[in-house]
């Protein structure tokens, strides 16, 4: 029994189905990379050679090598000739390494060669893509063969999952999401690096694609580029951090690929349907098809659309209208790290502390679900802004304000609550209590609810402290 095997089954795992982070876990146990452990998967449960292995992956890219080669010197009607215009003589760099420009450009001609002649799906055609454009760069630019079969394992392993767990629409399990997390993995895999950073590598990819709709629909020119030519750049930028900085990274790669699941469902339900409401004016159409229709649905469908895109011209001016100058762009500084996390209840806190009136002897601080969850950066700063009324941007108060807190004896009790967004501040003090009610709002604004002892007093301190209040 061989060394993977063994770990695989002393780890209690499925093997010839284990998941990414075991086949990462089996790799740490057995001083492998992540590569040779999935292809040896492969090799002992299908009972097949390395070579067949090998011999069956590059198979399976075939047709969409085909169809990239068409895409470099052929035309879609969603994407022009990207393909061609990013690598004919002289033509410009996307990017000024020429290894992940030549990925970038391929992984556009593939898609433009889909348009043409079509592609393999894995979650879809359009995670395809990305896979087809970084193997091909790979194999034109690497000459270890086993070290690129190694990492067409990773890509292949992880497309493979997300084939499964993609069930409906959605860039964020398909050309994005799944792009970059192979992207990544494969680029740790190419750089020699290790399980861990493999793992740590798709977490990072894989966190801006999560909810991502398939925007342009496969019908709205030009937008498709941006999604797939990303997983690239995104994938190598999450690689490089991975291998090359301190950055910390905690969630495990199966949590992380579970979370893309299920947002890709939620994405599906709730967003997809925004998408579609005002991405459908843009969509191309075929006169030749549109005979069949009844002119006169024909025409409520512009009329719709007509009238959709006036709404978003007047939602956009709306946007406008409340916008402050470029000379002031910014609101307070906001230590934590965030301004909806820290900004928002900070300042509910601020307001209630100048709300009260002498000695406070306890401080109730009620916070919706995910400002609970979060309230290990919070905390600081709401409590901070509740006893000395101190600004968000107070770095010292922040990091000293639990230990004076507990040394004054203030009672804190924390609560969490279940109504969307609300964050509520009671302050109990010898000479006046206060309680400020609000829904938390980004850039370290607020809507104000209610207040005690008085709302009307709530809105001017406000305005004193220069704290944004909203209407909604």
């Amino acid at each position: 029994m061989n060394r993977i095997i063994e770990a695989s089954k002393d780890r209690g795992y499925n093997y010839g189905h284990m998941t990414l982070g075991e086949c990462i876990d089996v790799a740490n146990i057995t001083d492998n990379s992540v590569g040779t452990v999935i292809l040896q998967e492969v090799m002992d449960t299908e009972d097949k050679s390395y070579e067949q292995v090998v011999n069956d992956m590059q198979e399976a890219f075939a047709h969409n090598m085909y169809a990239t080669q068409v895409g470099l010197d052929g035309e879609s009607f969603l994407l022009g000739r990207v393909g061609y215009d990013l690598t004919k003589e002289n033509s410009k760099k996307i990017i000024d390494d020429d290894f992940v420009n030549k990925m970038v450009s391929y992984t556009l001609a593939a898609q433009v060669g889909n348009h043409t002649v079509g592609l393999r799906p894995c979650a879809g055609t359009g995670d395809s893509c990305p896979y087809t454009g970084f193997i091909r760069a790979v194999q034109e630019n690497i000459s270890d063969q086993n070290l690129v079969d190694r990492v067409m394992a990773v890509v292949l392993k992880i497309g493979g999952i997300f084939r499964v767990g993609k069930t409906t629409t959605g860039c964020n399990m398909e050309g994005f999401g799944a792009g970059a997390a192979a992207v990544a993995a494969g680029f740790v895999e190419l750089e020699a690096g290790t399980p861990d950073q493999v793992e740590k590598a798709v977490v990072l990819a894989l966190s801006p694609t999560l909810s991502v709709p398939c925007t342009p629909r496969v019908m709205v020119p030009g937008l498709c580029a941006t999604h797939i030519g990303a997983a690239i750049l995104v994938g190598r930028l999450a690689s490089h951090l991975a291998m090359y900085t301190s950055l910390p990274s905690t969630v495990p790669v199966d949590v992380m690929i579970a979370t893309a699941e299920q947002c890709h469902l939620a994405s599906a339900e709730h967003i997809v349907p925004i998408t579609i409401k005002y991405m459908e004016p843009f969509f191309r159409h075929d006169k030749r098809v549109d005979l069949y229709v009844d002119e006169k649905a024909i025409q409520q469908e512009k009329e719709r659309q007509k009238t959709l895109i006036e709404e978003a011209t007047l939602q956009a001016r709306a946007l406008s209208d409340r916008a402050n100058p470029i000379t002031h762009p910014f609101g307070e500084a906001v230590v934590g790290g965030s301004s909806q996390g820290v900004g928002s209840p900070t300042n509910c806190a601020r307001i209630a502390h100048f709300l009260s009136k002498g000695k406070i002897s306890k401080i109730k601080i009620e916070l919706f679900t995910e400002l609970f969850a979060r309230r290990a950066i919070n905390i600081p700063g709401i409590l901070m802004g509740a006893v000395e009324g101190a600004s968000t941007k107070d770095a010292e108060a922040y990091k000293k304000i639990i230990d004076k807190v507990k040394k004054q004896g203030i009672e804190v009790e924390i609560v969490e609550v279940y109504e969307p967004s609300v964050q509520r501040v009671t302050i109990y003090a010898s000479e006046g209590n206060s309680m400020v009610d609000s829904l938390n709002r980004g850039g370290a604004r607020l809507v104000l609810r209610n207040a005690e002892p008085s709302l009307e007093r709530a809105y001017e301190i406000a305005k004193e402290l220069d704290i944004v209040v909203l209407d909604q």
